[in-house]
């Protein structure tokens, strides 16, 4: 398996906290069947900054730590940007990094809302020549309310991602109710663990995918993990091509709200 979104470099934001840490997410990453992991420090969240040097530099130190401790584990450079204001300026100065060096660019919202500059953001990088991943979207609250939102996120070239233990469960029967159904609505392309550490935040990418194969098939959970390889390689990928038809866009809203009003 591949995973595109993790928070395992050390002395970098809220994942791991040093390198023994960090080793110890790598060995557990392996047990649960991960080969590749892109590493995606936050960036420009307001907390923290990691430009593309620094994790450049991490990258290279912690593939010859794994080395040395006889890991095969392979970590990729990535990031995941804040929407904001500089975005594109960062991005042409070099700033800014892309997942893996592909035309995959993981792209974070507020928790709490859609940034209202977020279509034009997404428009301008997909007239670039990349494409914006869109980090667990269902975990922003505006999208949750009103998945039409990321809809057109989707329609306008973008690809959402949803997180491992969303999916699996974890944080709870109504997000995952709500994880499934995105994925049910075409509006989510690719699985990751979005993993910090060993104990709350850890990786639980294989459960998230015996749940898709279990819900939604296993035709499904196949497209979802080639998805994640594609990435990596720099391929297009077919949006609509896990199998599931398509549904029309004025019961989604509904449907969701459904969910979260028996909640």
């Amino acid at each position: 398996m591949i995973d595109i979104h993790c928070h395992i470099l050390p002395f970098m934001d809220d994942g791991a906290s040093d390198w023994e840490a960090a080793l110890v997410m790598a060995r557990e990453a392996e047990q649960d069947g991960i080969t590749t992991i892109i590493a995606t420090p936050h960036h420009a969240n307001g907390q923290y900054m990691n430009p593309a040097p620094n994790i450049g530099e991490a990258v290279k130190l912690f593939n010859e730590k794994l080395r040395q401790s006889d890991s095969s584990l392979l970590v990729l450079p990535g990031q995941e940007i804040r929407v904001y204001g500089d975005l594109l300026n960062d991005l042409e100065k070099g700033t800014l990094l892309s997942l893996a060096g592909s035309r995959y660019i993981l792209l974070e919202m507020p928790s709490s809302r859609v940034p209202r500059n977020m279509e034009e953001v997404c428009h301008e990088l997909i007239i670039q020549g990349f494409v914006p991943v869109i980090a667990h979207p269902e975990r922003n609250a505006e999208i949750a309310s009103d998945p039409s939102k990321l809809e057109r996120l989707i329609e306008q070239g973008s690809i959402g991602q949803v997180t491992a233990q969303s999916v699996a469960g974890v944080f709870g029967s109504k997000l995952q109710k709500l994880s499934l159904e995105l994925c049910r609505r075409n509006l989510i392309q690719v699985v990751a663990s979005d993993a910090h550490d060993s104990v709350h935040r850890p990786f639980g990418l294989s459960e998230a995918y015996r749940t898709l194969e279990k819900t939604l098939g296993k035709e499904t959970s196949d497209y979802f993990r080639r998805n994640a390889e594609k990435i990596v390689r720099n391929l297009e990928f077919d949006k609509g091509g896990h199998g599931l038809p398509r549904r029309k866009r004025h019961k989604l809203f509904d449907f969701v709200k459904s969910l979260l009003d028996k909640e």
